[in-house]
């Protein structure tokens, strides 16, 4: 056989491997990644949930305003009938 063409297989047979192993690395990298998405996923739903629960436990500011004020009231009334 002719050496040229011996150092042509080897060289195309190199490129494969390289290839492969680039393609392989490729594919770890694409499967980490889709695992993080999924993770990124369930976190941002968790928060969301959180986020809800929190928004739907807390107290509206006028409410407490208006509470205020008339705890104030009472307590003004008070002052003023009790003297």
């Amino acid at each position: 056989m002719d050496p040229d063409h011996l150092t042509a297989v080897e060289e195309f047979a190199e490129l494969r491997r390289c290839l492969d192993v680039g393609l392989a690395r490729i594919d770890g990298q694409l499967a980490l990644l889709a695992q993080r998405h999924g993770q990124i996923d369930r976190d941002l739903t968790d928060l969301a949930a959180r986020v809800a629960a929190l928004e739907h436990a807390k107290w509206p500011v006028p409410t407490v305003a208006a509470l205020t004020s008339v705890g104030a009231l009472a307590v003004a009334v008070w002052q003023a009938l009790g003297r």
